[in-house]
């Protein structure tokens, strides 16, 4: 029997015997507690996991599925009185259950935050992420704190409301050190230079929000007592505090130097810190604190690294990260209900949470100013700090068990984790999962066990101050410090692409410092050392995103032209005009045949050097090539024609069972109608490749009067003009010119040193060179 009274719900249960309650004896299973509570976790999780399956391709995170699977099964829908599906799963005297297993969870995951954490690192943080860190706090405390007050001064509103609105600004201070490396994690960007000073700011922030809550929790809990009250209350914390760092941290400690010889942690010591942590719980929710604050100290004294620390994540980590974490956001989701909020009050929540997001951005903006961090980064960083999570989701839950914030109020603070998630995270995915198109390239290179890759990087720096050159060799993870956060990046994804396909593909990395004039001889050298198969060199010209030319280095242009001029190999300009839309090939989210390769063939030997590396290209399971035949409309019988037809329809033959090539024939009249056609396809792809040169054409007449880049030729030239609108990378090849090799039906050998090899397969080892400029290394 069930029966409300305000503002309370009273719930009677019979407790009787329930170990009959199944179908076999005519019951109901679902009044049987633990058949209820199965049934409404796995219902919790399968609908979870469905709505991330269909958001995912939309870059959102799991946050956001969790809370929304919460929200389908609550009040809002399902749960709704002209629906009440979900009363019959959720019904009151089943909720005490599975809210306490999620309570619980929350507090296994607050302790795996806390070993993750390591306190003596505040003391060795960069100034700038202090400076970045302080300028959050204090920015996102006195703006959106007195916007609040403001508005409840000024703006008519719910009495409610008006009692909440200053704890929902309070709210966006705190940034999370566990929202935020969750989020990290799931972008996959936790160990790039962003991810770290993220993590930097992250945790300096939180160990000053979490004192502010803290105090803030014990004012709010004295708000009926006084001045002994108070005392109380904080001795009681104060001796909570002092037991774990005095009396657990050195037990801890001294068990750990007993265990440096062991490789894992046994049993009995796993089951201790188990029964610490329920008892930092219990003695938390005993003095009056919430519960999750003892299992949270805990973690931080918790030995960091090995044996302790690694172990313990390694046992709970998985178990607590998808089963327990999740429940609790679902649950979260569950308690809100859209029908309870009321237009205006939706608005004046909105203005609040936009500036609270657009100040605390604006902060770490203007911070990174002073500290020379890029303003791309600084962007991307107060996008990452503005994520939300289980963090709020638990203050907003303890506000409401609170009082301070009403049933309409949680859930329009709920709605906004939901928004600022929905919002943040695809922008942060899309600034940061820009991959170079020279690493694309790389992966489209295809390395399989028919057909290893082998890469050799080399890292330009333009030797300045030092009285002779230098050339170092190091691996790929490995982060020289004489490079600058670029190469690092770079040193990054060459060692996940080697992960990635461990067993066919190698990389050797070096850095060269040597003057300007001498550079290009560094690369020849390398190149005929490893029997390069082709030479990839950067173009001189870098864009932004709304297609402007953002840099522009002379010296790179002038060397490009001296490596064409004495490659050893075939060489490949490319042109990276992606900016902030290159598909990256490393995610594992890319669907089959979803980056897409253009071949615009006009004809002479660099086109059909670019037409080998293509079908190399569409044997990945990932690409698509489509080679593109501009044919001059009258010459259908001339010499050159049927020979390079000949050659076409051999790569189309060799391909025949590979639906990801394909070739078309364009014929056009002159070269106006050509660029044309250009313009109408070229959009289409994520990466084109042509020819430096062409054989002679009446298509190509007049294009060479308007050529500013010599060395991609005059389509390569058109392509990456900024007059010319396309977010689409080039790649210019010009085949080996040393050797002088010539074409003809019976043998052609693009691509590859070796005199017998088969032109068309690549069945050799495939060698790159790829040329990656740096920035001037002064004398030091």
């Amino acid at each position: 029997m069930n029966f409300e009274s305000e503002p309370y719900k009273f719930v009677c249960q019979n407790p009787r015997n329930y170990e009959n309650y199944d179908i076999w004896h005519s019951a109901n299973p679902l009044h049987n507690p633990r058949s209820l509570f199965l049934l409404q976790y796995s219902l919790l999780s399968v609908v979870s996991q469905f709505i991330y399956l269909c958001i995912q391709p939309l870059g959102q995170s799991s946050i956001v599925a969790q809370i929304l699977g919460g929200v389908l099964l609550g009040p809002t829908f399902l749960g709704h009185k002209k629906i009440m599906i979900s009363n019959a799963l959720f019904p009151p005297k089943g909720s005490m259950v599975i809210e306490t297993t999620a309570a619980f969870g929350a507090m296994f995951f607050f302790f795996i935050v806390g070993v993750r954490m390591d306190p003596g690192t505040l003391w060795k943080t960069e100034k700038k992420a202090i400076m970045i860190s302080a300028f959050v706090f204090l920015f996102t405390l006195l703006i959106p704190s007195s916007l609040a007050f403001l508005m409840i001064r000024y703006v008519p509103m719910d009495k409610s409301l008006s009692i909440s609105l200053p704890f929902i600004a309070l709210s966006h201070t705190f940034t999370a050190f566990a929202v935020v490396t969750i989020v990290l994690t799931e972008l996959k960007i936790l160990n790039t230079d962003i991810g770290r000073l993220a993590m930097s700011v992250a945790m300096f922030s939180d160990i000053v929000g979490f004192s502010l809550a803290i105090i803030l929790f014990s004012v709010l809990q004295n708000k009926s007592g006084g001045f002994t009250n108070f005392i109380s209350i904080f001795s009681s914390l104060a001796a909570l505090v002092l037991s774990i760092i005095f009396v657990m941290k050195p037990l801890l400690i001294g068990i750990s130097k007993k265990l440096k010889s062991e490789k894992h942690v046994s049993e009995w010591f796993f089951v201790c810190i188990m029964v610490f942590v329920l008892i930092t719980g219990l003695l938390s929710e005993a003095i009056g604190q919430h519960y999750v604050m003892g299992p949270l100290l805990l973690g931080l004294v918790l030995p960091e690294g090995p044996p302790i620390g690694t172990s313990l994540i390694a046992k709970i980590e998985a178990f607590t990260y998808a089963f327990f974490y999740p429940i609790y956001l679902t649950i979260s989701g569950m308690k809100t209900n859209l029908f309870k909020i009321d237009y205006k009050s939706m608005w004046i929540m909105c203005l609040l949470v936009v500036v609270s997001v657009v100040v605390k951005t604006g902060a770490v903006m203007l911070s990174g100013y002073y500290t020379n961090v890029p303003l791309k980064e600084c962007f991307v960083i107060g996008l990452i700090v503005n994520s939300r999570g289980v963090a709020e989701l638990l203050v907003y839950n303890l506000w409401r068990g609170s009082k301070l914030l009403s049933e309409q109020e949680f859930s329009l603070a709920v709605f906004s984790v939901i928004a600022i998630n929905a919002i943040v995270t695809p922008l942060i995915k899309i600034l940061t999962e820009n991959i170079p198109a020279m690493m694309n390239l790389l992966e489209v290179s295809h390395a399989s066990e028919d057909s290893n890759v082998r890469v050799t990087a080399l890292i330009l720096v333009e030797l300045l101050g030092r009285s002779r050159p230098l050339l170092v060799a190091h691996q790929p993870h490995d982060i020289l410090r004489c490079t600058s956060s670029n190469s690092k990046q770079v040193n990054h994804a060459f060692y996940q692409y080697i992960e990635q396909n461990k067993g066919y593909a190698t990389v050797e990395l070096f850095t060269s410092v040597s003057n300007l004039e001498t550079m290009n001889d560094d690369v020849c050298r390398i190149a005929i050392d490893r029997i390069a198969n082709i030479l990839i060199l950067p173009f001189h010209k870098q864009w932004e995103i709304d297609g402007s030319v953002e840099v522009t280095n002379k010296s790179i242009q002038y060397m490009n032209i001296k490596v064409l001029n004495t490659a050893p190999c075939s060489v490949g300009i490319l042109v990276d005009r992606s900016a902030n839309n290159t598909k990256p090939l490393f995610s594992k989210s890319t669907t089959p045949s979803s980056y897409q390769v253009g071949v615009f063939f006009i004809g002479g030997p660099d086109d059909i050097e670019a037409l080998a590396y293509s079908s190399r290209m569409c044997r990945h399971e990932s690409v698509k090539v489509t080679v593109i035949r501009f044919l001059e409309y009258g010459l259908e019988n001339s010499k050159e024609r049927r020979r390079e037809g000949d050659m076409i329809g051999e790569y189309r033959n060799i391909n025949k069972a590979n639906r990801r090539f394909k070739t078309v024939d364009e014929v056009i009249k002159d070269g106006i109608e050509m660029s044309k056609r250009i313009k109408k396809r070229i959009d289409s792809f994520d990466l084109v490749m042509v020819g430096k040169e062409h054989a002679k054409s009446a298509l190509l007449q007049g294009y060479e009067e308007w050529s500013e880049c010599p060395e991609l030729g005059v389509i390569g030239d058109m392509l990456s003009s900024p007059d010319f609108e396309t977010k689409t990378s080039i790649l210019v090849v010009q085949q080996q010119r040393i050797i002088q090799r010539k074409f003809s039906k019976a043998k052609v050998f693009p691509m590859t040193q070796e005199k017998e090899k088969d032109y068309l397969l690549h069945s050799h080892a495939f060698d790159m060179q790829i040329r990656i400029d740096e920035k001037k290394v002064e004398d030091r």
